[in-house]
């Protein structure tokens, strides 16, 4: 069955269909200028979550993903912490490891799931320097393979870390360095005042600074005539 075919017919592990905008990308959610993916487009980052489970073939599909993202040396300093709603001591501990401002809307979301980075290389045992980016690129391909099952992922750089290392166990040489809530979008008319709230702030709109302000030709500053042409 085609990816699209699939996702039409998905059904999650209790046997429940979920309900196609759930199961589907959300169209142009995000204005490229130019043609993107549609995982792309349609990523965003929610504030309100379904009390809707995240199967667990959903997220291997989405670890899966991140898996395969590119490293130096092949290195794969990436490691994760995974807390389903479902595991309610594991994911309170999880929710706890969060700053406050953060914890009443991700406590919403299904999965809550620790990045953790190895910050020496494994063949020298040598600082990493580039260790960082490289989970970026694995987090963002765990971002778009969510969005394109009908899933969205906010990442939160607003954790208490050494509370989170010292619950966790998290060994010396491995840094924690966000947690993201995955879940189903809730769209749905807010109850409460601080329900409102979140509902605003994620319909506010989405942007990005132009490409000629952030790439360069030659030098720092000097405008990349690529990216200065409509192709």
């Amino acid at each position: 069955m085609r990816g699209k075919e699939r996702r039409r017919h998905e059904i999650d592990e209790g046997g429940v269909r979920l309900p196609t905008f759930l199961r589907m990308n959300m169209n142009s959610v995000n204005e490229t200028t130019y043609p993107v993916l549609s995982a792309i487009t349609g990523r965003w980052s929610p504030y309100r979550f379904l009390d809707q489970p995240v199967g667990n073939h959903d997220l291997c599909c989405c670890l899966e993903a991140a898996r395969w993202a590119s490293s130096s040396y092949n290195d794969q300093p990436w490691f994760w912490v995974v807390a389903k709603k479902e595991e309610q001591q594991r994911f309170e501990v999880m929710v706890r490891c969060l700053l406050e401002p953060n914890r009443c809307w991700a406590a919403t979301a299904g999965v809550l799931l620790l990045s953790v980075m190895r910050t020496s290389l494994k063949h020298n045992h040598q600082p990493n320097p580039v260790a960082l980016h490289d989970l970026g690129q694995a987090s963002a391909h765990f971002a778009l393979q969510a969005s394109e099952l009908g899933l969205q992922v906010h990442q939160m750089g607003g954790i208490n870390r050494s509370f989170t290392r010292h619950t966790l166990a998290i060994p010396e040489g491995f840094e924690p360095c966000t947690i993201s809530a995955i879940g189903y979008p809730d769209l749905g008319d807010p109850q409460t005042q601080k329900d409102k709230e979140h509902a605003r702030r994620q319909a506010a709109s989405r942007r990005r600074k132009d490409l000629v302000s952030c790439v360069f030709g030659g030098s720092w500053g000097e405008t990349a005539q690529a990216v200065t042409k409509t192709v």
